[in-house]
């Protein structure tokens, strides 16, 4: 029998869920297919509506060996296992013959751990377990949120946090999972049958589509220890999250408050002269840590090397101890022993890659108000890492809303490891450094022409390090009284977002919603509910905020958000670029900035019937050199700076709304 066409599978597909087939998806479906089916790499661009889930499911699941999916965001993940994996595997089944199964992965410490729950958490100061349950208040909200997860755990299938519903805080999570560093093992862990992580692990060994995050994908990268199952295919959906991510796994962080707990994790398991030489050593680090100045570290002073020596050759001398000693006093001392030795680990680990001063990290001192100074090390470049491990091996297809910076594809490639789309193999035929890849810009079902305004407010002063824009405020003010609310301010920094909400609050009578003021999701359905109400913020919702129809008509973005400039790697990286012979600038702060707004403008039209504006209040975007490449990666609106224009529209718009 003749494998079925993916256009005919697609359209069985789309029927399901009760969508309607657009000529985006189909081009992406069949370029998804060919890709898998050739094992090539595929970047495909696939606006908000285009309906790219089914359009790489769909391919996915004919193809008949086993696909990880990684998604960057939660809500993501689910949409795909609750809703569009059940429907199409029931879609496609008439046509394919069989039903795939489908799974979802993630790290251990998403996963509720038995042992925690039910033996305690092992105790720093003293000997012997904490029982979280017996101290925690009844009445307190750690006691109320354990004694939920107690509750919860005897009704749930899968231990995942994110079915726990309403959740509960990190820190009484934290009472009841563990890191894979702290695992006992199913072998040795007396839950290990039940173990809700294992079961997981051992659902996607059976599964043909592994739903994961991005998270897992980079420690399977960077750990060398496979955590995901072997597949012939990867798709990473949300793929301009990719880099960051990756980063953040990468990154290395030493604390006073991280190696006092190994201190208190280890004294108990090692001998006399072994703890005294990491309490010498952490006193050491912290002293210094009090006087550290935000920054980054080209060189390591002298003063940090020997502190840092001190602690990696202590927790070296701990690690041997913990392996040689056995304290049959201390209660459960195989989990006290596996917290202690992660925690040991760590604090050595990060100290000697931190002494190695490897031309390939940077090094940067940050201090927050909360928690203190910090001492960070993160990769200069994850590109090296993903063209070795992410591309070989398997065909990978990369999707997003926005991969097309500037016009093409090459910007986004540079940062995943890629030469230039077109150029991956040499004349001979043989393989090339950096793999052949090929990218496809779908476009959208939406007519941004006209759908959207984007307005730039050329006649505003250029935006200045710390001096107050009273223009900006002044016509942020006029812009939203013209639309009548209904706007998301995208703000480049929360003093930024604050100041105009404080401001514009006295000024106009409209609810001005700003957040950190309550949760996320909060806002974000509050803002939605009411058309007057406006909603101010930062970076997650530059990229986070879903509100089709009436009640999201005005995006403003107060700057072009480029990095600041005392961010570290940031500037590390534009360093390395013009030291290559490159232009610093436009490979990474410009760059940056362009996925940021891409994505915010992204927040306007959601849906066919969205109409509105986007106002960028930086005259740069106009003026500077750069703003033609920061146009041109944004959605294709009718450009205009004429202010009045603008404001008859949103009068129009606003007006229109209220009719409807």
């Amino acid at each position: 029998m003749s494998k079925p066409a993916v256009t005919e599978l697609l359209q069985a597909a789309v029927t399901a869920v009760g969508g309607t087939e657009r000529p985006g998806q189909a081009a992406m479906a069949e370029a998804v297919a060919e890709a898998v089916e050739t094992g090539r790499h595929l970047l495909v661009q696939a606006g908000t509506g285009t309906g790219k889930s089914l359009a790489y499911l769909v391919p996915a699941l004919a193809h008949g060996e086993r696909v990880v999916v990684a998604t960057a965001t939660l809500a993501l993940q689910r949409q795909l296992v609750e809703r569009d994996l059940p429907r199409t595997v029931e879609a496609l089944h008439p046509l394919l013959r069989r039903r795939p199964e489908f799974a979802m992965l993630k790290g251990r410490s998403n996963y509720l751990c038995l042992h925690r729950l039910h033996e305690g958490v092992p105790q720093e100061e003293e000997s012997g377990l904490f029982d979280p349950f017996e101290s925690a208040a009844p009445t307190s909200k750690l006691g109320t949120d354990l004694l939920r997860l107690r509750d919860w755990s005897d009704e749930t299938e899968t231990g995942d946090r994110d079915d726990l519903k309403p959740g509960v805080s990190d820190r009484a999570w934290g009472q009841v999972s563990v890191s894979s560093r702290e695992c006992l093992g199913a072998s040795k862990c007396a839950y290990g049958a039940e173990c809700f992580a294992e079961a997981a692990r051992e659902r996607a060994k059976l599964a043909e589509v592994i739903v994961t995050n991005h998270a897992l994908l980079a420690i399977d990268a960077i750990e060398g220890a496979p955590v995901l199952p072997s597949h012939e295919v990867l798709i990473v959906d949300e793929a301009h999250e990719l880099v960051s991510r990756v980063t953040g796994v990468a990154t290395g962080e030493l604390t006073p408050g991280s190696v006092n707990r190994a201190v208190r994790r280890v004294a108990k398991l090692v001998d006399e002269k072994a703890a005294d030489q990491l309490q010498t050593a952490s006193e050491t680090f912290e002293r210094l840590m009090e006087l550290a100045l935000p920054g980054r570290l080209e060189t390591v002073p002298e003063d940090l090397e020997y502190a840092l020596m001190a602690l990696r050759d202590a927790g070296r001398t701990c690690l041997s101890a913990l392996g040689n000693t056995r304290d049959k006093s201390v209660q459960d001392e195989d989990a006290v022993r596996k917290q202690a030795k992660a925690s040991i680990e760590n604090v050595h680990d990060v100290a000697e890659r931190i002494l190695e001063h490897s031309d390939f990290d940077v090094i940067w001192y940050e201090r927050h108000e909360r928690y203190g100074a910090s001492l960070r090390v993160a990769p200069l470049s994850v590109s090296g890492l993903l063209r070795e491990k992410l591309f070989a091996d398997r065909s990978v297809v990369l999707t997003s809303a926005t991969l097309k910076l500037g016009g093409d594809f090459n910007g986004v490639g540079a940062s995943l490891g890629l030469a230039p789309e077109g150029i991956g193999s040499d004349t001979d035929g043989e393989e090339a450094e950096t793999p052949p890849w090929k990218g496809l810009d779908v476009g959208s079902p939406f007519d941004y022409r006209k759908q959207g305004i984007l307005y730039v407010a050329k006649h505003l002063t250029p935006p200045g390090r710390d001096a107050q824009r009273n223009d900006m405020l002044d016509e942020l003010a006029e812009l939203v009284e013209a639309a009548g609310g209904r706007t998301l301010g995208l703000f480049s920094s929360m003093r930024g977002a604050r100041a105009a909400a404080e401001e514009l609050r006295g000024r106009l009578g409209l609810p001005i919603l700003l957040q950190g003021e309550e949760t996320l999701g909060e806002l974000i359905r509050r803002f939605a509910d009411d058309a007057e109400t406006c909603l101010f913020g930062t970076l997650s919702l530059w990229q986070g905020v879903d509100v089709p129809g009436a009640n999201c008509q005005l995006v403003v973005m107060d700057r072009v958000p480029f990095p600041r400039p005392d961010d570290p790697l940031m500037s590390a990286r534009q360093k390395a670029v013009e030291e290559a012979g490159g232009n610093g600038f436009m490979a990474v702060a410009a760059t940056h900035a362009a996925l940021l707004m891409a994505q915010g403008a992204g927040r306007l039209v959601r849906a066919t019937g969205d109409r509105g504006v986007v106002a960028v209040l930086d005259p740069r975007l106009e003026r500077a050199r750069y703003g033609s490449f920061l146009r041109a990666s944004m959605p294709d609106f009718w450009y205009t700076t004429d202010r009045n224009q603008v404001r008859r529209s949103l009068a129009a718009i606003d007006e229109a709304a209220k009719r409807a």
